[in-house]
């Protein structure tokens, strides 16, 4: 199925606000100057700016333009991130500044050993980091990132360094393995305090923290990561075709 015009230009706008080519504050180019250029009516550039409004990446200042907004959520992409990632051969996330706080083997967090379907006090390699703001130096996410000991031992992938492209490609030319199937689960939770004090948010503040299952086409878990933001600055995105014909759900939704 094509693209449909206004997305096209939806996500080109975003791009250019997610890499900083727009700015917080930018104004963005008149609606007629974007139809030019895009070649496309002006209803369609509507429709796409609509969609960046509703993201809350721009707003309209009556009789002036549209603005990229100062304090915008920062967007998780789920279905977008690994097809991006292995046209750039970059991080998965290369607009904040990563701090490696621990890498090496440790024995995996019951939760953990769980998802990954290994036993209790099994070791694996585990990486922690720290994302920052590059501008203001502000901590924006805390994560971590579990990995089967056997492919990634005594490897890069146990030194305090951020590796050269995103993680998932790492653990691919390692374990000879590709990615095949992942699962996200989030919950919204007061933070910690030591979540609070990484994050310099108040004590008991909402955090967003999504747990990420990736398994390869064999079934076997190659990571499971676990990301915490302050609840206020990220947005989730889920685009997806809807399905046309009846098919009965693996599992059901509750909402």
């Amino acid at each position: 199925m094509a693209e449909p015009k206004y997305h096209r230009v939806a996500n080109a706008l975003r791009r250019e606000i997610q890499d900083g080519t727009l700015a917080p504050g930018d104004r963005v180019q008149a609606e007629t100057d974007l139809a030019e250029r895009f070649h496309v009516s002006l209803p369609t550039i509507r429709q796409a700016m609509g969609v960046l409004r509703a993201e809350g990446l721009v707003e309209s200042r009556q009789g002036i333009g549209t603005f990229v907004k100062e304090q915008r959520r920062r967007q998780r992409r789920s279905r977008d991130r690994y097809g991006r990632a292995r046209k750039d051969q970059k991080l998965l996330t290369t607009d904040l500044r990563h701090e490696i706080t621990f890498a090496g083997c440790s024995p995996a967090p019951d939760h953990i050993a769980e998802l990954m379907m290994i036993p209790r006090g099994s070791e694996v390699v585990i990486r922690q980091r720290v994302l920052f703001d590059k501008k203001t130096g502000r901590p924006e996410e805390i994560g971590a990132s579990y990995l089967p000991a056997t492919f990634a031992r005594d490897t890069f992938l146990g030194e305090p360094t951020v590796v050269p492209k995103a993680l998932f490609l790492c653990v691919e030319d390692l374990s000879g393995k590709q990615y095949a199937h992942a699962r996200d689960q989030w919950i919204v939770r007061p933070a910690s305090l030591q979540e609070s004090e990484t994050l310099e948010i108040p004590a008991n503040s909402p955090v967003l923290n999504v747990v990420h299952v990736a398994s390869a086409g064999d079934g076997q878990v190659l990571e499971v990561s676990e990301s915490t933001w302050p609840a206020d600055r990220i947005m989730f995105v889920d685009e997806y075709d809807v399905e046309q014909d009846a098919k009965q759900p693996e599992a059901r939704s509750d909402v």
